[in-house]
């Protein structure tokens, strides 16, 4: 038994085109083409079909589903890379998900967005411990020095501005992340270059402290925890970014 393309067409929901599209790139050709120039298609195309459909409900792409269907790669190996392709994607979904849900939650209890806009909010407690402060100062007192001159010639004014404008860019890295874009990638790489100029303006580190302050980020709990409030794993994502850029622009 056959059926013509306008009853596969109607019985698949598949457009008679997305039917034609499939034809001339080899995935589902029909069993034979009558002399009225219509495509006719057997039982084993409808399973064909049918295959084709779950696997685009998968997200699979046109390639990778011929080339299961071929059989010219191992069907298991191409489905358990795209379930990982999956997973990653639902975390991503999630991290965006979470940081959705506390901007929401932060714009409920405020009569208006004055409360997500206060630097301290995202980034209270952001000084070093005594600590980290102390390792700081013993591993490079220089730049420790004209950090703490820096800061002390700060006027309230000054120290709120700065805080608002790490804020904001530490929001836009994090929108970098949760898109999934590369630590190395160009424009993000312009963000991390804004962050080198701010930390410039108390001191100037060269690559091997550069990345060492991209560490302190991760390794120390309080500020971990205060770019984290942006979005889960901000503070790994700009360490790794630092990284790439002291590796390609400061060494």
């Amino acid at each position: 038994m056959a059926w013509s393309i306008a009853d596969v067409a109607r019985m698949s929901g598949v457009t008679s085109r997305t039917l034609r599209h499939y034809d001339d790139i080899g995935l589902l050709p029909p069993a034979w083409i009558g002399s009225n120039g219509h495509r006719y298609y057997e039982e084993a195309d409808l399973l064909r079909l049918q295959q084709i459909l779950l696997m685009r409900e998968l997200d699979l792409g046109l390639r990778e589903i011929r080339a299961v269907l071929d059989s010219q790669v191992d069907r298991v190996a191409v489905l358990r890379e795209h379930h990982q392709r999956l997973l990653a994607e639902r975390d991503r979904l999630g991290t965006l998900a979470r940081t959705v849900g506390r901007t929401i939650a932060e714009l409920e209890e405020a009569d208006d967005m004055a409360t997500i806009n206060r630097p301290e909010n995202l980034f209270e407690g952001f000084e070093p411990s005594a600590e980290e402060n102390d390792k700081v100062r013993e591993r490079w007192p220089k730049a420790w020095e004209q950090s703490r001159q820096a800061v002390d010639a700060m006027t309230a004014e000054d120290t709120e501005r700065w805080q608002r404008e790490v804020t904001a860019q530490m929001i836009r890295i994090a929108e970098f992340m949760v898109a999934g874009t590369p630590v190395d990638d160009p424009a993000l790489q312009a963000e991390v270059d804004e962050h080198y100029r701010g930390v410039c303006r108390f001191w100037t580190p060269n690559a091997v402290a550069y990345k060492g302050l991209g560490r302190t980020y991760v390794e120390e709990p309080q500020m971990r925890a205060n770019y984290d409030k942006v979005a889960d794993g901000l503070a790994e994502y700009l360490r790794d970014a630092m990284v790439a850029y002291a590796d390609t622009r400061l060494s």
